[in-house]
Protein backbone atom coordinates (compact mmCIF):
# COMPACT_ATOMS: atom_id res chain seq x y z
CA UNK A 1 0.00 0.00 0.00
CA UNK A 2 3.38 2.45 -0.35
CA UNK A 3 1.95 4.37 -3.13
CA UNK A 4 -1.31 4.72 -1.20
CA UNK A 5 0.00 5.51 2.35
CA UNK A 6 2.37 7.74 1.20
CA UNK A 7 -0.33 10.70 0.49
CA UNK A 8 -2.04 10.31 3.97
CA UNK A 9 0.95 11.02 6.12
CA UNK A 10 -0.14 12.80 8.95
CA UNK A 11 2.49 14.72 9.25
CA UNK A 12 3.10 16.03 5.55
CA UNK A 13 -0.58 16.98 5.62
CA UNK A 14 0.27 19.38 8.87
CA UNK A 15 3.09 20.60 7.13
CA UNK A 16 0.92 21.75 4.13
CA UNK A 17 -2.19 22.89 6.43
CA UNK A 18 0.38 24.83 7.93
CA UNK A 19 1.72 26.38 4.82
CA UNK A 20 -2.06 27.62 3.82
CA UNK A 21 -2.48 28.84 7.05
CA UNK A 22 0.44 31.18 6.42
CA UNK A 23 -0.54 32.15 3.26
CA UNK A 24 -4.26 32.94 3.05
CA UNK A 25 -4.81 36.57 4.67
CA UNK A 26 -7.70 37.16 3.65
CA UNK A 27 -10.94 34.77 2.61
CA UNK A 28 -10.99 32.60 -0.10
CA UNK A 29 -14.16 30.08 -1.70
CA UNK A 30 -12.83 27.18 -3.51
CA UNK A 31 -14.82 24.70 -5.57
CA UNK A 32 -13.83 20.81 -6.03
CA UNK A 33 -15.89 19.74 -9.02
CA UNK A 34 -15.58 15.51 -8.03
CA UNK A 35 -17.74 13.98 -6.04
CA UNK A 36 -14.42 11.40 -5.23
CA UNK A 37 -13.08 14.56 -3.86
CA UNK A 38 -15.82 15.43 -2.12
CA UNK A 39 -15.87 12.28 -0.32
CA UNK A 40 -12.06 12.45 1.19
CA UNK A 41 -12.74 16.00 1.66
CA UNK A 42 -15.87 15.32 4.13
CA UNK A 43 -14.40 11.17 4.96
CA UNK A 44 -10.82 13.14 6.45
CA UNK A 45 -12.25 16.62 7.68
CA UNK A 46 -10.04 18.37 5.19
CA UNK A 47 -12.76 21.42 4.97
CA UNK A 48 -12.29 21.45 9.28
CA UNK A 49 -8.56 21.62 9.71
CA UNK A 50 -8.44 24.45 6.68
CA UNK A 51 -8.27 27.99 8.38
CA UNK A 52 -11.45 29.95 8.76
CA UNK A 53 -10.60 31.80 5.35
CA UNK A 54 -10.58 29.23 3.37
CA UNK A 55 -13.90 27.76 2.27
CA UNK A 56 -14.64 24.29 0.54
CA UNK A 57 -17.80 24.50 -2.08
CA UNK A 58 -19.23 21.47 -3.22
CA UNK A 59 -19.78 21.01 -6.77
CA UNK A 60 -22.12 19.32 -9.52
CA UNK A 61 -19.16 16.85 -9.45
CA UNK A 62 -21.35 14.35 -8.98
CA UNK A 63 -22.34 12.39 -12.54
CA UNK A 64 -24.54 9.81 -10.74
CA UNK A 65 -26.45 13.19 -9.10
CA UNK A 66 -26.54 15.30 -12.35
CA UNK A 67 -28.25 12.33 -14.73
CA UNK A 68 -31.63 14.31 -14.95
CA UNK A 69 -34.43 13.47 -13.47
CA UNK A 70 -36.30 12.25 -16.78
CA UNK A 71 -33.37 10.24 -18.18
CA UNK A 72 -33.79 7.96 -14.83
CA UNK A 73 -37.69 7.76 -15.90
CA UNK A 74 -36.71 6.60 -19.12
CA UNK A 75 -34.36 3.78 -17.62
CA UNK A 76 -37.00 2.69 -15.70
CA UNK A 77 -39.37 2.31 -18.55
CA UNK A 78 -36.79 0.91 -21.20
CA UNK A 79 -36.02 -1.78 -18.15
CA UNK A 80 -39.36 -2.99 -16.97
CA UNK A 81 -39.57 -3.98 -21.10
CA UNK A 82 -40.07 -7.19 -22.10
CA UNK A 83 -37.09 -9.29 -23.33
CA UNK A 84 -34.68 -6.18 -22.14
CA UNK A 85 -32.20 -7.31 -20.17
CA UNK A 86 -31.11 -3.58 -18.69
CA UNK A 87 -27.34 -2.88 -17.60
CA UNK A 88 -25.62 -0.80 -15.21
CA UNK A 89 -23.31 0.31 -12.75
CA UNK A 90 -24.84 -0.58 -8.96
CA UNK A 91 -25.05 3.06 -7.92
CA UNK A 92 -27.94 3.98 -10.04
CA UNK A 93 -30.07 1.36 -8.83
CA UNK A 94 -31.25 3.51 -6.01
CA UNK A 95 -31.55 6.83 -7.43
CA UNK A 96 -35.19 7.43 -7.23
CA UNK A 97 -36.75 8.53 -10.83
CA UNK A 98 -40.51 10.10 -10.40
CA UNK A 99 -41.79 6.79 -8.72
CA UNK A 100 -39.92 4.29 -8.28
CA UNK A 101 -36.19 3.35 -8.71
CA UNK A 102 -34.43 0.61 -10.24
CA UNK A 103 -34.29 -1.89 -7.55
CA UNK A 104 -38.25 -2.19 -7.67
CA UNK A 105 -38.15 -2.43 -11.15
CA UNK A 106 -35.84 -5.20 -10.42
CA UNK A 107 -37.87 -6.41 -7.56
CA UNK A 108 -41.20 -6.40 -10.05
CA UNK A 109 -39.92 -9.25 -12.28
CA UNK A 110 -37.66 -6.80 -14.69
CA UNK A 111 -34.08 -8.10 -15.74
CA UNK A 112 -31.85 -5.40 -14.10
CA UNK A 113 -28.29 -6.88 -13.99
CA UNK A 114 -25.38 -4.54 -12.05
CA UNK A 115 -21.74 -5.05 -14.38
CA UNK A 116 -18.48 -3.72 -13.42
CA UNK A 117 -17.94 -2.34 -17.46
CA UNK A 118 -19.96 -1.58 -20.38
CA UNK A 119 -17.78 -4.48 -22.42
CA UNK A 120 -19.92 -6.87 -19.42
CA UNK A 121 -23.01 -5.52 -20.95
CA UNK A 122 -21.66 -6.30 -24.75
CA UNK A 123 -20.77 -9.85 -23.87
CA UNK A 124 -24.10 -10.69 -22.06
CA UNK A 125 -25.22 -9.06 -25.57
CA UNK A 126 -23.21 -11.82 -27.21
CA UNK A 127 -24.51 -15.01 -25.46
CA UNK A 128 -27.84 -13.54 -25.52
CA UNK A 129 -28.94 -12.46 -29.01
CA UNK A 130 -32.97 -13.32 -28.35
CA UNK A 131 -32.70 -9.92 -26.05
CA UNK A 132 -32.12 -6.34 -26.13
CA UNK A 133 -29.07 -5.72 -24.00
CA UNK A 134 -28.76 -1.78 -22.83
CA UNK A 135 -26.41 -0.45 -20.95
CA UNK A 136 -26.95 2.94 -18.83
CA UNK A 137 -23.97 5.44 -20.08
CA UNK A 138 -23.49 8.35 -17.39
CA UNK A 139 -20.87 9.92 -16.23
CA UNK A 140 -17.80 12.91 -17.12
CA UNK A 141 -15.48 12.43 -19.59
CA UNK A 142 -13.48 9.85 -17.27
CA UNK A 143 -16.65 6.69 -18.49
CA UNK A 144 -16.95 7.83 -22.22
CA UNK A 145 -13.87 6.10 -23.89
CA UNK A 146 -15.50 2.84 -22.00
CA UNK A 147 -18.64 3.58 -23.13
CA UNK A 148 -17.54 4.36 -26.83
CA UNK A 149 -15.89 1.25 -27.20
CA UNK A 150 -18.38 -0.49 -26.62
CA UNK A 151 -20.52 0.97 -29.27
CA UNK A 152 -17.25 0.67 -31.59
CA UNK A 153 -16.91 -2.80 -30.84
CA UNK A 154 -20.49 -4.04 -31.09
CA UNK A 155 -20.68 -2.73 -34.60
CA UNK A 156 -17.58 -4.43 -35.26
CA UNK A 157 -19.05 -7.42 -33.79
CA UNK A 158 -22.43 -6.90 -35.82
CA UNK A 159 -24.63 -7.51 -32.76
CA UNK A 160 -27.69 -5.25 -33.29
CA UNK A 161 -29.75 -6.12 -30.00
CA UNK A 162 -26.73 -4.11 -28.21
CA UNK A 163 -27.80 -0.33 -27.47
CA UNK A 164 -26.64 2.84 -24.54
CA UNK A 165 -29.01 4.80 -22.85
CA UNK A 166 -26.86 7.36 -22.88
CA UNK A 167 -26.53 10.42 -20.39
CA UNK A 168 -22.32 11.57 -20.54
CA UNK A 169 -21.59 15.42 -19.13
CA UNK A 170 -18.43 17.42 -19.81
CA UNK A 171 -16.95 19.58 -17.20
CA UNK A 172 -15.41 22.65 -18.43
CA UNK A 173 -18.86 24.26 -19.47
CA UNK A 174 -20.38 23.26 -16.31
CA UNK A 175 -17.31 25.19 -14.77
CA UNK A 176 -18.84 28.26 -17.49
CA UNK A 177 -22.02 27.88 -16.08
CA UNK A 178 -21.13 28.08 -12.46
CA UNK A 179 -19.24 31.14 -12.81
CA UNK A 180 -22.25 33.18 -14.99
CA UNK A 181 -24.59 32.10 -12.38
CA UNK A 182 -25.62 35.59 -10.33
CA UNK A 183 -25.16 33.60 -7.24
CA UNK A 184 -21.48 32.12 -8.03
CA UNK A 185 -19.26 32.53 -4.53
CA UNK A 186 -16.88 30.63 -6.33
CA UNK A 187 -12.88 32.49 -6.71
CA UNK A 188 -11.12 28.96 -7.62
CA UNK A 189 -11.63 25.52 -8.64
CA UNK A 190 -9.74 22.39 -7.74
CA UNK A 191 -10.26 20.27 -11.28
CA UNK A 192 -10.95 16.80 -11.26
CA UNK A 193 -7.91 14.93 -11.94
CA UNK A 194 -9.23 12.10 -13.59
CA UNK A 195 -10.77 13.63 -16.15
CA UNK A 196 -7.69 15.92 -16.95
CA UNK A 197 -6.36 12.23 -17.17
CA UNK A 198 -8.38 11.54 -20.17
CA UNK A 199 -9.27 14.95 -21.66
CA UNK A 200 -5.77 17.04 -20.65
CA UNK A 201 -5.95 20.43 -19.13
CA UNK A 202 -6.25 22.42 -23.51
CA UNK A 203 -10.15 24.03 -22.32
CA UNK A 204 -9.37 25.40 -18.66
CA UNK A 205 -6.71 27.91 -19.79
CA UNK A 206 -9.31 30.34 -21.33
CA UNK A 207 -12.04 29.68 -18.61
CA UNK A 208 -9.62 30.87 -15.97
CA UNK A 209 -8.30 33.74 -18.01
CA UNK A 210 -12.18 34.43 -18.54
CA UNK A 211 -12.97 34.49 -15.22
CA UNK A 212 -9.88 35.42 -13.52
CA UNK A 213 -9.82 32.29 -11.15
CA UNK A 214 -6.84 29.32 -10.16
CA UNK A 215 -8.10 25.87 -12.16
CA UNK A 216 -5.95 23.18 -10.15
CA UNK A 217 -6.03 19.63 -11.68
CA UNK A 218 -6.15 18.29 -8.10
CA UNK A 219 -5.71 14.04 -7.10
CA UNK A 220 -8.18 12.61 -4.52
CA UNK A 221 -5.86 11.40 -1.47
CA UNK A 222 -5.61 13.84 1.63
CA UNK A 223 -2.22 15.54 0.44
CA UNK A 224 -3.29 15.96 -3.07
CA UNK A 225 -6.40 18.03 -2.28
CA UNK A 226 -4.08 19.72 0.20
CA UNK A 227 -1.85 20.64 -2.22
CA UNK A 228 -4.36 21.55 -4.54
CA UNK A 229 -5.78 24.03 -1.62
CA UNK A 230 -2.50 25.30 -1.29
CA UNK A 231 -1.38 26.08 -4.86
CA UNK A 232 -5.28 27.49 -5.53
CA UNK A 233 -4.57 30.20 -2.42
CA UNK A 234 -1.10 30.92 -3.18
CA UNK A 235 -2.87 32.14 -6.79
CA UNK A 236 -5.22 34.08 -4.90
CA UNK A 237 -3.30 35.66 -2.64
CA UNK A 238 -0.75 36.93 -5.66
CA UNK A 239 -3.71 37.82 -8.00
CA UNK A 240 -2.84 34.84 -10.21
CA UNK A 241 -5.37 33.26 -12.38
CA UNK A 242 -4.04 30.33 -14.28
CA UNK A 243 -4.29 26.59 -14.86
CA UNK A 244 -1.81 24.41 -12.43
CA UNK A 245 -1.47 20.48 -12.67
CA UNK A 246 -1.06 18.83 -9.07
CA UNK A 247 -1.84 15.82 -10.65
CA UNK A 248 1.41 15.38 -12.42
CA UNK A 249 1.28 11.62 -11.75
CA UNK A 250 -1.44 11.04 -13.49
CA UNK A 251 -2.25 14.35 -15.86
CA UNK A 252 -0.33 14.94 -18.62
CA UNK A 253 -1.29 18.48 -20.67
CA UNK A 254 -2.50 16.52 -23.39
CA UNK A 255 -4.90 13.63 -21.67
CA UNK A 256 -5.15 10.41 -23.34
CA UNK A 257 -5.04 10.95 -27.06
CA UNK A 258 -6.46 7.21 -28.00
CA UNK A 259 -9.24 7.68 -25.41
CA UNK A 260 -10.23 11.30 -27.20
CA UNK A 261 -9.75 9.86 -30.46
CA UNK A 262 -12.47 7.12 -29.74
CA UNK A 263 -14.74 9.46 -28.34
CA UNK A 264 -14.73 11.40 -30.77
CA UNK A 265 -15.48 8.91 -33.41
CA UNK A 266 -18.27 7.86 -31.53
CA UNK A 267 -19.91 10.79 -29.76
CA UNK A 268 -20.83 14.65 -30.93
CA UNK A 269 -20.96 17.41 -28.29
CA UNK A 270 -24.91 18.18 -27.48
CA UNK A 271 -27.20 20.67 -24.47
CA UNK A 272 -27.58 18.44 -22.19
CA UNK A 273 -29.90 18.92 -18.39
CA UNK A 274 -28.22 18.82 -15.74
CA UNK A 275 -30.67 17.39 -12.62
CA UNK A 276 -31.39 20.17 -10.05
CA UNK A 277 -29.30 22.92 -12.04
CA UNK A 278 -30.97 22.53 -15.70
CA UNK A 279 -29.91 22.96 -19.32
CA UNK A 280 -26.25 23.99 -19.71
CA UNK A 281 -24.97 24.22 -23.51
CA UNK A 282 -22.74 21.98 -25.26
CA UNK A 283 -22.23 20.23 -21.90
CA UNK A 284 -23.37 16.51 -23.23
CA UNK A 285 -22.44 13.98 -25.56
CA UNK A 286 -24.84 11.99 -27.57
CA UNK A 287 -24.21 9.27 -30.30
CA UNK A 288 -23.16 10.35 -33.65
CA UNK A 289 -25.35 9.68 -36.80
CA UNK A 290 -22.77 6.56 -37.51
CA UNK A 291 -23.94 5.24 -34.02
CA UNK A 292 -27.51 6.42 -33.71
CA UNK A 293 -28.68 2.91 -34.24
CA UNK A 294 -27.35 2.21 -30.73
CA UNK A 295 -29.40 4.72 -29.48
CA UNK A 296 -31.17 3.23 -26.82
CA UNK A 297 -33.69 6.88 -26.41
CA UNK A 298 -34.90 5.95 -30.08
CA UNK A 299 -35.08 2.21 -30.28
CA UNK A 300 -37.42 2.02 -27.52
CA UNK A 301 -38.88 5.45 -28.32
CA UNK A 302 -38.33 7.08 -24.70
CA UNK A 303 -37.73 10.39 -26.09
CA UNK A 304 -40.77 12.24 -24.94
CA UNK A 305 -40.68 11.33 -21.41
CA UNK A 306 -40.66 14.76 -19.30
CA UNK A 307 -40.57 15.10 -15.22
CA UNK A 308 -40.62 17.47 -12.69
CA UNK A 309 -38.51 17.81 -9.98
CA UNK A 310 -39.82 17.56 -6.63
CA UNK A 311 -40.06 20.88 -4.78
CA UNK A 312 -39.10 19.33 -1.17
CA UNK A 313 -35.55 18.09 -2.71
CA UNK A 314 -32.80 21.14 -2.63
CA UNK A 315 -30.05 18.92 -4.20
CA UNK A 316 -29.78 21.26 -7.24
CA UNK A 317 -28.65 23.96 -4.83
CA UNK A 318 -26.25 21.82 -3.26
CA UNK A 319 -24.89 20.93 -6.75
CA UNK A 320 -24.40 24.17 -7.66
CA UNK A 321 -23.02 24.66 -4.47
CA UNK A 322 -25.57 26.86 -2.80
CA UNK A 323 -26.17 25.57 0.52
CA UNK A 324 -24.17 22.66 2.43
CA UNK A 325 -26.22 19.52 2.40
CA UNK A 326 -27.31 20.30 6.21
CA UNK A 327 -28.89 23.45 5.51
CA UNK A 328 -32.02 21.22 3.85
CA UNK A 329 -34.73 20.74 6.15
CA UNK A 330 -35.32 17.35 4.78
CA UNK A 331 -32.05 16.34 5.25
CA UNK A 332 -31.58 12.99 7.27
CA UNK A 333 -35.16 13.23 7.88
CA UNK A 334 -37.30 12.94 5.19
CA UNK A 335 -34.61 12.20 3.27
CA UNK A 336 -31.98 9.59 4.06
CA UNK A 337 -30.31 6.63 2.25
CA UNK A 338 -33.34 4.47 2.47
CA UNK A 339 -35.54 7.07 1.67
CA UNK A 340 -33.97 9.34 -0.80
CA UNK A 341 -35.15 12.60 -2.52
CA UNK A 342 -32.90 12.52 -4.69
CA UNK A 343 -29.70 11.27 -5.82
CA UNK A 344 -27.07 13.41 -4.10
CA UNK A 345 -28.21 10.78 -0.71
CA UNK A 346 -27.25 7.71 -2.38
CA UNK A 347 -24.96 7.87 -4.99
CA UNK A 348 -21.48 7.08 -3.81
CA UNK A 349 -20.11 10.43 -4.76
CA UNK A 350 -22.91 12.24 -3.49
CA UNK A 351 -22.38 15.69 -0.89
CA UNK A 352 -25.60 14.73 0.79
CA UNK A 353 -24.55 11.09 1.28
CA UNK A 354 -21.06 11.99 2.08
CA UNK A 355 -22.37 14.22 5.15
CA UNK A 356 -24.69 11.38 5.92
CA UNK A 357 -21.81 9.50 6.57
CA UNK A 358 -19.37 11.55 7.81
CA UNK A 359 -20.89 14.04 9.53
CA UNK A 360 -24.63 13.15 10.55
CA UNK A 361 -24.89 14.84 14.12
CA UNK A 362 -27.46 12.23 15.28
CA UNK A 363 -25.81 9.11 13.72
CA UNK A 364 -25.45 6.59 16.51
CA UNK A 365 -22.07 5.48 15.37
CA UNK A 366 -20.31 5.50 12.00
CA UNK A 367 -21.43 1.82 11.56
CA UNK A 368 -24.92 2.35 12.14
CA UNK A 369 -25.01 5.11 9.41
CA UNK A 370 -22.80 2.54 6.93
CA UNK A 371 -25.48 -0.15 7.43
CA UNK A 372 -28.21 2.36 6.32
CA UNK A 373 -25.86 3.59 3.00
CA UNK A 374 -25.49 0.19 1.86
CA UNK A 375 -28.47 -1.65 3.05
CA UNK A 376 -28.93 -5.49 1.58
CA UNK A 377 -30.66 -5.60 -1.62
Amino acid sequence: MKYIDEFNDPELARRLLDEIRATATRPWALMEVCGGQTHSIIRHGIDQLLPEQVELIHGPGCPVCVTPLEVIDKALEIAARPGVIFCSFGDMLRVPGTDRDLFRVKGEGGDVRVVYSPLDALELARRNPDREVVFFAIGFETTAPANAMAVHQARRLGLTNFSLLVSHVRVPPAVEAIMTAPECRVQGFLAAGHVCSVMGTGEYPELAERFRVPLVVTGFEPLDILEGIRRAVRQLERGEHRVENAYARAVRADGNPAAVRMIEEVFEVTDRNWRGIGRIPLSGWRLTEAFRAYDAEHRFDVTGIRTEEPAECRAGEVLQGLIKPTECAAFGTTCTPRTPLGATMVSSEGACAAYYLYRRMNAATPQAAREEMNPVA
